[in-house]
């Protein structure tokens, strides 16, 4: 089993969480994402990082666990999303290192969280009523050039295998 990690979660705190999601349901089969959560209320947990490859959870999203630490289902959508961006293996470590040099300045530029796994994805969550348009122009390049692919979290629900 390939577990996918957070390193540096956007909400990591000192009484966060550590939940999973078997990635089968979204055609990973033997992959599994940690999601940092935080307890809300009545045995329910609130996303605490932005999810990197499970659809239809996004950052502050309230869900419920499954006896065994797993994401059973969404109770509330926060009404974030998630924007994901991956380079492509192949380009070139320096040009890849530059687009995301651009990608991380126009983040911080709009004011955005974001989560990085390797230098490779990038997660960014967009709260509501945000309009990140010169992010998505820097993010449209990379793709229109074949150097990466993009997507919403939201393009699939939310899921649990069977």
């Amino acid at each position: 089993m390939k577990f996918i990690v957070h390193d540096d979660p956007v909400g990591r705190s000192a009484s966060n969480f550590i939940a999973r999601v078997d990635l089968a349901s979204f055609g990973m089969d033997g992959q599994v994402e940690q999601l940092w959560l935080k307890a809300a209320s009545n045995g329910t947990y609130e996303l605490a990082c932005i999810p990197f490859f499970t659809y239809g959870l996004a950052l502050g999203d309230t869900v419920q666990l499954t006896g065994n630490n797993y994401v059973g289902q969404l109770v509330r959508a926060s009404g974030h999303r998630a924007l994901r961006m991956m380079f492509v293996p192949e380009l070139p470590a320096e040009d890849r290192q530059q687009a995301a040099d651009r990608i991380r300045a126009e983040i911080s530029q709009a004011g955005l969280l974001s989560e990085w796994s390797g230098e490779r994805y990038v997660a960014v969550d967009v709260p509501p009523n945000t309009e990140p348009s010169s992010l998505f122009a820097v993010m449209e390049s990379a793709v229109n050039a074949g150097d990466a692919f993009w997507e919403w979290a939201s393009a699939r629900p939310f899921i649990t295998p069977a």
